[in-house]
């Protein structure tokens, strides 16, 4: 079992970049690229909120729980 972050595809979604979210939400490029990647152990509700915020969607837009994956 495996939490899958689209955030990638809502970025394309979005028409909108890594940097332009990152300075949205007030964190840096890499944490948002480490989070796009799938490569985060966490995420604070105070970014995934601003995330959903800025890209207007629900959190289950940007976090899928997918059975049978590898973690």
């Amino acid at each position: 079992m495996a939490i899958r972050v689209n955030l990638d595809v809502m970025l394309v979604k979005r028409k909108m970049s890594v940097s332009e979210l990152a300075e949205a939400i007030g964190i840096t490029p890499v944490n948002v690229s480490v989070l796009k990647n799938g490569r985060a152990k966490a995420i604070r509700f105070s970014t995934l909120d601003a995330i959903c915020e800025t890209l207007h969607c629900q959190p289950g837009e940007v976090l899928e729980w997918v059975d049978g994956e590898d973690e």
